[in-house]
């Protein structure tokens, strides 16, 4: 009988880009981003993602130099498929970069990129990435058809979008935990790193945190409105220790 596998640690790269929104509400520097970057290195968080929105409402152009200043963490970069975003990327080359759907009146990244259809636009942008040493990530929904796709792109990591599951009660969300299980169990035989995020929280993340083939949870917006109530060294933590237990 084979040795049991024992699966990775789950590494949780943190979103920090509502700590933007809160400072920009009012202008200034206060909260800063790069202070939530140094915090999150401190508790054992394993990245830092930030999204450069085509409008800056929150992480702005000059964050990302100081964040990359400030940790040794890797940073994650959401971004459009846009010129000016890919010249960005190339200027400040970020660990990684997760092609994001964007549209300008949504309030959040609403939905999952449609890599299938967008074959011809992501391209070029995913070999110029990756010939500048950039590791490209594909938000894209738990699908074969987009996960085909990202594999035609040569895209080396996707990030499942999990807002489906999040939102789903029920049967309805079991369904939903077994297309992420699913579909991170094929990437993987595909050569491909599956990450995921969206909507997860403390109360929803260990069933997707137990699936064996994830390699990384992206988690933002709930931890740092926890933050408010505990801090954010302690809601860090605390998913840290879910996500820990559940594997």
């Amino acid at each position: 009988m084979s040795a049991p596998v024992h699966p990775r640690r789950l590494r949780l790269g943190v979103n920090i880009d509502h700590v933007a929104t809160i400072r920009n509400a009012r202008g200034g520097e206060h909260p800063d981003p790069v202070r939530a970057a140094e915090v999150v290195a401190a508790v054992g968080g394993d990245g830092i993602t930030a999204h450069l929105r085509e409008d800056r409402r929150h992480i702005r152009d000059d964050d990302l130099q100081r964040i990359q200043q400030a940790t040794s963490l890797p940073l994650n970069l959401e971004m459009a498929a846009t010129d000016e975003m890919v010249e960005i990327a190339l200027r400040h080359r970020p660990h990684a970069a997760c092609i994001v759907p964007e549209r300008r009146e949504e309030r959040t990244t609403e939905g999952a990129l449609d890599a299938a259809g967008q074959h011809n636009r992501l391209a070029p942008i995913v070999a110029r990435l990756t010939d500048a040493g950039i590791r490209v990530s594909l938000f894209i929904a738990p699908e074969v058809r987009q996960l085909e796709a990202a594999m035609r792109l040569g895209a080396p990591v996707v990030e499942f979008h999990t807002g489906e599951y999040a939102h789903a009660a029920g049967a309805a969300q079991a369904e939903e935990l077994r297309r992420v299980a699913d579909l991170a169990a094929l990437a993987v035989k595909n050569g491909i790193e599956p990450h995921a995020g969206h909507g997860l929280t403390y109360e929803n993340v260990q069933p997707i945190a137990a699936i064996p083939q994830l390699a990384e949870l992206n988690i933002g917006h709930y931890l740092i409105g926890e933050a408010i109530f505990v801090g954010l060294e302690a809601s860090v933590r605390r998913m840290r220790d879910l996500m820990d237990s559940a594997r």
